[in-house]
């Protein structure tokens, strides 16, 4: 199957000419319900895709999904390397994550975040290897095999689509740390973040 290297629908480069859009937040109904199905792989598709690009490289991140922007169809963006740094680029619409079983099932505890709870992270163990199938902004079917980081991506922003916070995965005392965590450095990132900047300072502080 074809690999998830973005496609436009009118031949221009998806990846450039978007804007950064607000990121949700953990608590905002969007974040916590499942996405519908896209099934118009239109122009509006397409311009949803760019700005996601722009606001995931606004904001450092390496996956975005699409309820992260507010919108409740199921597809994510994504620009993360893989266990051996081969760097990855793409779009999935209506994604479908296959994981490991048996003797070959993997699980590794590494430091996971979340861009909708910005900066707090915590150990979390996901299987290492990931394939995963959809459809690109275009509907051509792909299929992308993830490793090492690409793997956690993949799993991460398909639990989004179907209203999974990676927190929901962690023990109550993990995520009450992780909460305390987010709220430490909460004053850094404005509600309209990354549309306005984080901070590099405390305010409160500096009055």
């Amino acid at each position: 199957m074809p690999d998830a290297t973005p496609r436009s629908l009118s031949g221009e480069d998806p990846l450039s000419g978007g804007r950064p859009l607000r990121i949700t937040r953990w608590g905002e109904a969007v974040l916590h319900r499942p996405t519908r199905p896209v099934v118009d792989f239109d122009a509006g598709l397409l311009e949803l895709v760019r700005d996601m690009f722009a606001t995931m490289a606004t904001a450092d991140g390496v996956g975005l999904a699409s309820t992260q922007v507010g919108d409740d169809r199921s597809f994510f963006v994504f620009r993360c390397p893989d266990a051996d740094q081969r760097l990855h680029v793409g779009v999935v619409c209506n994604p479908v994550v296959e994981l490991p079983t048996g003797p070959g099932r993997h699980l590794v505890g590494d430091e996971e975040g979340c861009l909708s709870l910005p900066g707090a992270y915590a150990t979390l163990a996901r299987p290492d290897r990931a394939v995963c199938r959809g459809q690109d902004q275009t509907g051509v079917p792909v299929e992308i095999v993830g490793t090492g980081l690409l793997a956690r991506c993949l799993q991460h922003e398909t639990d989004h689509l179907a209203g999974t916070v990676f927190g929901d995965r962690l023990s109550g005392r993990l995520r009450q740390k992780l909460q305390a965590d987010h709220a430490a450095v909460a004053y850094r990132y404005p509600d309209d973040w990354p549309i306005t900047p984080k901070a590099d300072f405390d305010p409160a502080r500096s009055a």
